[in-house]
């Protein structure tokens, strides 16, 4: 291998999280912390791997991860590079979950669906379902001692829709439908969280003032495929819901 490399700092990692995320998460901070002279090609992957004290096959996978979020670019017999995207602001930061831990934490014990219809795919929905031009939109309400605290829109394949049922969106969370139900294998799911105002409707719907403040989660759930399953904008009281994460320090 010739010509410089980025070089990433010393690292301590912590063996109750999974190996591959923190190594992808290192090296992404020292993407985004390099200088204006700092190289673009990143060390090979047994370089990585003698760094950070793990195995090739765990380093190919935080590449993939970073790879996949469009920071760097894999050139085969040339190395690993840094990508123009990682010179423009910061993309978002990346939480690790699992889609265990979205399913448990959607369960409420009392759900409405109220809206459950066939609908032509909405333009703002079409990237996510190239050449499908029906999709089946829910809506649940969901309560908590008879105070509503979200409402959940859903787009699906009508192909998945068919086998669940109302009693079903009423006794699980729509990723559990799809999983048990529909017999979709969930890779992952993309979630993007950020501040809204209650319309009219919404205000409505969850019993809050206009213009109360509504937190949005907007999700789109991918499978073994890396194809688009279901799309979901859930709407939460501002005063009914605490967005947490938990970080780890190093020591």
């Amino acid at each position: 291998m010739t010509g410089p490399t980025l070089t990433p700092a010393a690292a301590s990692l912590d063996r109750e999280l999974p190996l591959w995320y923190q190594v992808a998460q290192h090296l992404r901070t020292t993407i985004f912390g390099r200088g204006p002279g700092d190289p673009d090609r990143l060390p090979t992957e047994d370089e990585l791997a003698a760094h950070y004290g793990v195995s090739v096959v765990t380093v190919r996978r935080a590449l993939k991860a970073l790879d996949e979020e469009g920071i760097i670019e894999r050139r085969r017999r040339h190395g690993t590079f840094v990508t123009d995207r990682a010179r423009s602001p910061r993309p978002p930061l990346t939480v690790l979950g699992t889609v265990d831990t979205v399913v448990a934490q959607q369960v409420s014990l009392e759900v409405e669906v109220v809206t459950r219809e066939e609908v032509a795919v909405p333009p703002e929905l079409a990237a996510h379902f190239p050449g499908a031009d029906r999709l089946v939109h829910f809506r649940r309400l969901r309560s908590e001692h008879g105070e509503p605290i979200s409402c959940a829109d859903n787009w699906i394949l009508p192909e998945h829709a068919a086998p669940i049922t109302d009693e079903d969106l009423r006794a699980v969370p729509m990723t559990q439908a799809l999983r048990e139900r529909a017999g979709v294998r969930i890779e992952r799911i993309e979630n993007d969280v950020e501040a809204r105002l209650a319309t009219p409707e919404l205000a409505g719907l969850l019993g809050v003032a206009l213009l109360s403040p509504i937190l949005l989660c907007a999700c789109v759930v991918h499978d073994e495929n890396g194809r688009v399953v279901d799309t979901a904008r859930i709407h939460y009281r501002g005063d009914r819901f605490k967005y947490s994460v938990i970080i780890r320090a190093d020591h």
